[in-house]
């Protein structure tokens, strides 16, 4: 499954945050296998993205977040 088909409706907010995750998910994956590696400086690396990645889909969720309760949709 990629984030296009994750992601209910045509919100680009949380289109945005998909992809993040999948980003995300993907830089995790790869300081796990660098610190299985003894590749800490990438481990290092690839953990920071992975942090910023997750930062910035909590962001446009909670813009989702924001534009559902603008149009008094539900957001649970």
């Amino acid at each position: 499954m990629n984030s296009e088909e994750a992601v209910p409706g045509d919100s680009m907010s949380l289109q945005e945050a998909a992809r993040e995750l999948e980003m995300a998910i993907h830089d995790s994956r790869v300081a796990f296998d660098s610190i299985g590696l003894g590749h800490l400086d990438q481990a290092h690396t690839s953990t920071i993205t992975a942090r910023a990645a997750v930062d910035a889909a909590e962001t446009a969720i909670r813009a989702a977040i924001a534009d559902a309760k603008a149009k008094g949709q539900p957001t649970d």
